[in-house]
């Protein structure tokens, strides 16, 4: 029997439930400064608790989610803590910073070289807004800065309600709904199925993108490990 649209949306909602149940809130984006005395932990820095974030916050999770490209989050952490005892870890500062330089520093990230590049461009924009919020087209104009990375900016930096798609995302979803063709639709459409089976909610999107990443870090992953998995009753993958 064909699954319609409706029955994504009410698995996808029922999705969130039961990982926010399983979890707990996971208060994402992770920062690793700023005014608000936050420590990087597991948890997140803020779970369920709205903050408000200064400029080099921003510029923080931003370039953050430039680093974390290709590689995992505990990389790109380090990367950015070299940034902060550097005391580059603002748009002005790398805009700044000789090549090598911020290359060095952010090399636990891999392909340095490559981020160095993608980093001072982003600080020139960031440079150029004067604050402003950024425009989705804009960065998606910029050099490396794909739908994923731009989308993980606006949700994360500036609180603009965007769906996040990531690998992570397709994965689960495929397995909830034992449907594989989520793997290979455009991400605007994979984007364009969440955001119209939930509210437009920023904390939802942050929260319900957090939640996915630490599920399948545990459970779903590239082979699943279904023994204990809080998801089996409604899994379709168990079922094949």
């Amino acid at each position: 029997m064909e699954r319609k649209p409706e029955d994504t949306g009410r698995i996808i909602r029922e999705l969130y439930e039961t990982l926010l149940s399983v979890y707990g809130p996971q208060g994402w984006w992770p920062l690793r400064s700023g005014k608000h005395n936050i420590v990087f932990t597991e948890g997140g820095y803020h779970p369920g608790v709205s903050v408000k974030l200064s400029l080099n916050e921003q510029f923080e999770i931003s370039a953050g989610a430039v680093l974390t490209q290709n590689t995992a989050w505990n990389n790109a952490a380090s990367a950015i803590d070299a940034l902060l005892t550097a005391g580059m870890l603002s748009a002005e500062a790398v805009a700044a910073a000789e090549h090598e330089k911020l290359a060095g520093l952010i090399r636990s990230s891999g392909y340095f070289n490559q981020k160095a590049e993608r980093l001072k461009i982003l600080a020139d924009y960031y440079i150029r807004k004067r604050g402003e919020i950024p425009e989705r087209a804009e960065l998606l104009r910029l050099k490396g800065i794909g739908p994923e990375t731009a989308d993980s900016i606006l949700l994360y930096a500036w609180d603009i309600p965007v769906f996040v798609i990531d690998a992570y995302t397709r994965r689960l979803l495929s397995k909830i709904t034992a449907d594989e063709s989520f793997q290979r639709m455009k991400y605007e459409d994979v984007r364009y199925v969440f955001e119209h089976s939930l509210a437009e909610s920023v904390g939802i999107y942050q929260e319900y993108h957090a939640l996915v990443v630490i599920h399948c870090k545990t459970f779903c992953r590239k082979v699943p490990f279904c023994k204990g998995c809080p998801l089996v009753s409604i899994c379709k993958y168990r079922e094949k």
